[in-house]
């Protein structure tokens, strides 16, 4: 029996229609240390929720039903973004190509040895773990971005487009002082220690630049 990993321990999704297979890999991870949960088909897959942790998943290439291919096309529709392992025992160059331009971390034929799985699955997760950084820093400035005032943001924007704070007071018709109340305020709501930062925040938050 495959227990549910730890809160927030890296777990490994194994899709493949081989019980063999399937048995074999979670062993193989559970012999590093490693948590795996497994299933039958993609059906079964999306019948459980996505781990709050960092995460991969192990695709056979064929399966019945949904292939893995078109699986990992609507895992993207979805907004489903988890690492995808391809694995397969009818593998060519046309799928492999497919596979990695969609965004496949690795495309393993089989038989492959176990250290490339190991190799390829901490790879993935790197990448998931890198990536809900990412993630978790933009929900934070977002809601950074919330608390400031609609001039504010108008500061932010003018701020980080390169204005000096004489230009922003002119552009807004108020006082170089005020500018930098209002500068001095989205520095602290925002978090940003520099100027650089801050610019990093709007880049993150896409806010639109204006000209000098």
């Amino acid at each position: 029996m495959t227990m549910d990993p730890l809160p927030n321990e890296p777990v490994v999704l194994i899709v493949d229609d081989d019980e063999v297979v399937r048995s074999s890999l979670d062993s193989l991870l559970r012999s590093v240390g490693m948590q795996a949960r497994l299933f039958r088909s993609t059906s079964e897959f999306l019948q459980k929720p996505i781990p709050d942790a960092p995460c991969c998943l192990v695709l056979d290439v064929r399966l019945p039903g949904t292939s893995g291919l078109d699986f990992q096309t609507d895992l993207e529709k979805a907004g489903i973004r988890v690492p995808i392992v391809f694995i397969t025992g009818y593998g060519d160059i046309p799928m492999t190509v497919k596979a990695m331009k969609a965004g496949a971390v690795e495309f393993l034929a089989k038989p492959f040895g176990d250290g490339e799985f190991l190799d390829a699955v901490r790879a993935a997760i790197q990448k998931d773990f890198r990536e809900r950084a990412i993630n978790k820093w933009v929900e934070k400035i977002k809601k950074g971005f919330l608390t400031l005032t609609p001039r504010e943001k108008e500061v932010i924007v003018l701020v980080t487009s390169g204005l000096m704070n004489k230009q922003i007071a002119a552009r807004l018709g108020v006082t170089e002082i005020t500018v930098k109340v209002h500068r001095g305020n989205v520095m602290r709501k925002m978090g940003a220690k520099s100027l650089a930062e801050l610019i990093r925040m709007s880049d993150a938050l896409e806010l639109k630049r204006e000209s000098s």
